[in-house]
């Protein structure tokens, strides 16, 4: 007796439930239904394009285990990207808190291309300068965070750890009602901040190496925290690179006000900002009207667009 056919799955899916990605680990997903039920999730096809934040259709459960049919429209998507791969960082969410401190020594080329991958994906920038209680490098991330302050950027200065009350009042207002992303170099203290706004979250936390003056991940996966009745904080795994190869020119300056205030006073519609005459950025670097440092990475990043694009992959 011949076995009856597989019935396919239905292409309709809009009645099917409705659920956010919390957590993810290659292909396998969990996923938060209304209700509150988590469940393990797989990608129906094992296409590989579920990011956390996604808010997703599934099937009905089976075994606490469901198949993720549809991805609906995000309103936003924070990635990374370098020559080989593109990296989703977390989408649907409307601030991106980078967490930076004097030690481990922090790199501020990583600050200002968070910012600039922020800009791109038009989510509202935070800057958060941890570990104030620490004297070593104060200087520099006073003047770092001083920067961004004046270039119109939303600041904030914390101890997490040594004063977690003055902190909490510090922070909660700025994460109160917003989903937000936090980012930054390993050993900054994003999991202290997290276990801080919300202490069930029971985030690892280890102190950096002084021997290598590096930090010690202990964050493995991005996972999505509710936060209030309306917010989100989404930890991620810190890294020491933010590459940002799906940026062009354009991009880079529209997300440098310091550089894009000036770029309309050029000679030239077209100018680059590196050797044109009649360059009016070039000539506000001259006048000390643009910090020295910014510039150099902003060269930087316009010629390895240039590059990129005369001898593309």
């Amino acid at each position: 007796m011949a076995r009856p056919a597989k019935k396919k799955p239905s292409s309709d899916t809009s009645r099917l439930p409705v659920g956010r990605v919390t957590e993810s680990h290659g292909r396998h997903h969990y996923v938060r239904a209304a209700d509150g039920s988590l469940y393990e999730a797989h990608r129906r096809g094992k296409r590989g394009d579920v990011v956390v934040g996604d808010l997703v259709r599934y099937s009905e459960p089976s075994g606490g285990i469901v198949a993720i049919e549809e991805i609906l429209p995000r309103e936003t998507l924070l990635y990374r990207s370098d020559e080989w791969r593109v990296k989703e960082l977390a989408s649907n969410i409307g601030q991106v808190a980078v967490v930076f401190a004097s030690r481990p020594t922090f790199n501020p080329w990583f600050i200002w291309k968070a910012l600039l991958a922020a800009s791109k994906a038009g989510i509202e920038p935070l800057v958060i300068r941890n570990k104030t209680d620490i004297a070593e490098g104060a200087d520099e991330t006073v003047r770092a965070l001083a920067l961004l302050s004046s270039l119109g950027c939303r600041t904030a200065s914390v101890s997490a750890g040594n004063d977690p009350e003055k902190a909490l009042g510090t922070l909660e207002p700025l994460f109160h009602g917003r989903r937000t992303l936090l980012i930054g170099q390993s050993g900054m203290g994003k999991s202290t901040i997290l276990n801080l706004l919300i202490p069930e979250a029971r985030a690892e936390t280890q102190e950096f190496s002084e021997a290598l003056d590096l930090g010690k991940q202990t964050t493995t996966a991005t996972r999505w925290h509710g936060f209030g009745a309306d917010g989100a904080i989404v930890d991620s795994p810190g890294f020491q690179e933010f590459g940002l190869e799906h940026l062009g020119l354009e991009d880079v300056i529209r997300g440098m006000p310091d550089i894009a205030r000036h770029a309309f006073s050029c000679r030239f519609a077209n100018c680059r900002h590196l050797t044109e005459p009649g360059c009016g950025v070039k000539a506000a670097l001259d006048a000390g009207e643009i910090d020295p440092k910014r510039y150099e990475f902003y060269r930087a990043m316009a010629e390895r667009i240039l590059r990129r694009k005369a001898y593309p992959a």
